[in-house]
């Protein structure tokens, strides 16, 4: 039987990063998703929901998304899987880009397990797709969960945007088809958690979002 999904949105960094902690309901079996930072803050979320954390997933490299995952590796005991190994670069210069930013305590990662395009992710009875969905990124990662009917994006795509491809690595005419060709047909009413803003559903995006008309 599929588990319950239940999730906390814990916004870290100066970025205002959402960090998810997602977890099953009946056995309290949860992940945390792209701990940025503030790891005071997700620890408290954490003990306040009562979950017991078996793994951090990361959707991708930047800062703001996998900052903190190092040592809250450490804290919790558990294992780090994603993003693709495009990503690798990204995750080692986190304490340069750290200090670049502000952002104290940054350290390199190297996750326990790389996610690739048609891998499985699982969380307790909750079960995850992966898509690689590059162009914000190399190496950016999306989990579905066909079962619960949702996503979690990181920053492939917001409600009403798209993610920037600006930064070393981004490419966003890649960004638009991986958005068109892999994440869009999941169906319309198919909700989503990116990493900053408020969630949303693909069939608003595909039919409102301006980077996706046309």
């Amino acid at each position: 039987m599929p588990g319950t999904p239940r999730v906390g949105i814990i916004p870290v960094t100066p970025f205002q990063q959402n960090c998810t902690l997602i977890w099953d309901a009946a056995t309290k079996v949860g992940a945390v998703v792209d701990p940025g930072g503030d790891l005071d803050r997700i620890e408290a979320a954490i003990a306040e929901q009562g979950v017991s954390v078996e793994k951090i997933l990361l959707t991708h490299g930047h800062i703001d998304h996998a900052g903190g995952a190092a040592e809250l590796r450490e804290r919790l005991g558990v294992p780090i899987e994603g993003p693709h190994e495009a990503d690798r670069y990204l995750l080692d210069s986190l304490p340069e880009t750290g200090a670049n930013y502000g952002i104290d305590g940054a350290r390199a990662v190297v996750p326990d397990r790389w996610l690739d395009e048609g891998d499985a992710v699982t969380v307790g009875p909750l079960a995850f797709d992966i898509l690689h969905a590059p162009g914000h990124s190399p190496g950016s990662v999306v989990f579905v969960s066909r079962d619960a009917r949702f996503a979690l994006v990181g920053d492939v795509v917001f409600k009403g945007s798209v993610g920037r491809t600006d930064l070393p690595g981004g490419n966003h005419d890649q960004l638009i088809r991986a958005i068109r060709e892999k994440v869009l047909p999941l169906g319309d009413d198919l909700a989503f958690i990116p990493g900053h803003g408020p969630t949303g559903t693909l069939g608003e995006e595909r039919v409102s979002n301006p980077f996706l008309q046309g």
